[in-house]
């Protein structure tokens, strides 16, 4: 079983313009990780990074498309203190 982390990017390729090929490419490689995810082939990752990029979305819809995938996740990457400090 992989675990995979899915960033924001990826999660909003999908709204992104389609009539370039390497988006629309990048974003039909999302879609299919995503089905994976959805029939158990793959298992997701999701942190707090996730969480507060999501909230400065300005499109709604999207936001809260993206935010529904929290459930899917197995794992939720908490805030660390080391990672914190160093930035």
């Amino acid at each position: 079983m992989y675990r995979v982390y899915l960033d924001n990017c990826c999660f909003n390729r999908p709204y992104d313009d389609q009539s370039y090929l390497t988006t629309y490419l990048e974003a039909e490689a999302k879609l299919f990780v995503q089905n994976g995810i959805l029939l158990g082939n793959f298992e997701l990752a999701w942190s707090y990074i996730m969480d507060f990029e999501n909230t400065v979305n300005p499109y709604e819809e999207r936001r809260n498309a993206i935010a529904k995938w929290r459930k899917a996740a197995v794992v939720d990457i908490g805030v660390s203190e080391k990672v914190v400090k160093r930035y």
